[in-house]
């Protein structure tokens, strides 16, 4: 594996995480920046590594042709596109692995991304193999009287069960992260919304396919992470609770493991929920031959139900709480999930059963975000001109923010400034410390007229209690 060079196809705090996973595998890596990301410092800490060059300046991290020409420049071996831009593009995968020089896709088989990449296949695999689901259409619609029926019916359904403000979700059925999904609580509004997604899905992923699904409401959002070798191993390492999210469904606050009766009397046997949706995850693993990490994506229900919303086939950007509470035979750091994303896609085994990973204490993750929570998240553009956090054994913080220079935060991108990782014995001492954390970080920047910055530190802080809640 040391004769590899990886071609890292994505910027900010992933792309300093996946730089730091190869150097500790012994493995060359170069990266790629826009002139917006000048000042990220994963170009200045690739550049600082010395050697031959790491850093190729790009006009766009979406444009396939660049990343392949920087990759063949660079007689690059492999390519980890992180998560976002061509993580989950079936296309690109294929691509880099059939060209006349081929790379190593940093992910699963382009056959499994193509799969379950959409919500569609997803569903009717579940279905199959008796995993349940959102009720909803079970096939991509194109036609928007077609549509209006199956949202019809849904509305119907929902009243017949007694739901008060019955509603339903119109997906992009390539859509991920909260994108390309809209909630319709009117039939007489339906067609509009319908075409919007409509035309936002041929916009983004080139299929105008739509999912219409009946919206739950009182439910918390879990995760659950695989990791798979292309040897038939299938390992997982426990749930993640997402539910404190933005108005636009990002994630702001996530915790694992999933729940915890000590800190919630849950209306449900909390660790016979944990345990199905786990099972459930496998089961499909196994049955696609998933060889990569992955997460599956769950709802469950005030009653205890759960239901499978969608699979990613990607690194997450939460995959490191998951990390942080895990332990492989009994070591005393906790796992690197990218290393061994890296490792397996270059053909290694895992080197360890389910049996072998144990669990320890909880962990929480803050995205601190250059927004106005109290306006609807909207994002903050300015300069930052100080940045700091405090040092704890219990903390990690990934950011691609400099901390001794001004850096402007670039308008392209989603104004996220860093992720906080931070651990407790249990889930009272993880909040806690967590809280502890939010007061010693420290940001000050000033927008275009010498406004002051704006950041969801405050809210933040006032959600730690309602981590784990139901």
């Amino acid at each position: 594996m040391s004769k590899e060079r990886v071609l890292i196809a994505n910027r900010g705090e992933i792309a300093i995480r996946i730089m730091q996973a190869c150097k500790d595998l012994g493995l060359d890596y170069v990266v790629v920046y826009t002139k917006e990301d000048e000042s990220s410092l994963h170009v200045r800490l690739a550049q600082e590594r010395g050697g031959f060059k790491r850093a190729y300046r790009i006009s766009n991290y979406k444009d396939p042709n660049e990343i392949f020409s920087v990759a063949d420049q660079a007689k690059c071996t492999a390519i980890h596109p992180g998560y976002g831009f061509f993580s989950e593009n079936f296309g690109f995968a294929r691509r880099a692995t059939m060209r006349t020089r081929p790379l190593t896709f940093i992910g699963p088989r382009w056959e499994v991304i193509r799969d379950l990449g959409s919500k569609i296949n997803t569903k009717r695999l579940a279905k199959k193999l008796k995993v349940p689901v959102i009720p909803g259409s079970d096939e991509l619609i194109y036609n928007e009287m077609e549509a209006e029926e199956v949202a019809e019916e849904l509305f119907f359904l929902q009243k017949e069960q007694g739901v008060q403000h019955p509603s339903v979700l119109v997906k992009a059925s390539a859509g991920g992260g909260g994108m390309g999904i809209e909630e319709v609580s009117r039939l007489d509004v339906f067609r509009m919304v319908y075409r919007k997604i409509q035309n936002y899905a041929k916009r983004q992923f080139g299929d105008e396919g739509v999912l219409i699904e009946q919206c739950l409401r009182d439910y918390q959002h879990l995760e659950v992470q695989l990791l798979c070798s292309s040897h038939d191993e299938v390992v997982h390492f426990g749930t993640r609770n997402c539910t404190i999210q933005s108005s636009g469904r990002q994630k702001r606050l996530e915790v694992a493991p999933g729940f915890d009766p000590a800190v919630c009397e849950y209306p449900f046997d909390a660790e016979g929920v944990l345990d199905q949706i786990v099972r459930y995850s496998v089961r499909m693993a196994r049955h696609v031959g998933y060889d990569s990490i992955g997460t599956w994506e769950w709802i469950v229900c005030r009653d205890g139900s759960p239901y499978l919303m969608e699979v990613n086939t990607r690194i997450q950007v939460e995959n490191e709480i998951s990390a942080r509470i895990s332990r492989i035979k009994g070591g005393t750091e906790p796992t690197n999930l990218i290393k061994e994303q890296i490792k397996v896609a270059f053909g290694d085994r895992l080197g360890f059963t389910q049996k072998d990973v144990s669990f320890e204490g909880t962990s929480i993750e803050l995205r601190i975000v250059a927004e106005d929570t109290n306006r609807g998240f909207a994002p903050w553009c300015g300069t930052i001109t100080r940045f700091d956090y405090p040092e704890e054994p219990w903390a990690r913080l990934y950011s691609h923010v400099p901390r001794d220079i001004p850096y402007k935060i670039p308008t392209e991108y989603d104004p996220n400034l860093a992720l906080a990782i931070i651990w407790g014995q249990d889930s009272e001492q993880a909040k806690e410390r967590a809280r502890q954390f939010q007061k010693g970080t420290v940001i000050e920047g000033k927008g275009a007229k010498g406004e002051d910055i704006i950041t969801n530190l405050d809210y933040l802080y006032d959600r730690i209690n309602d981590i784990l809640q139901f």
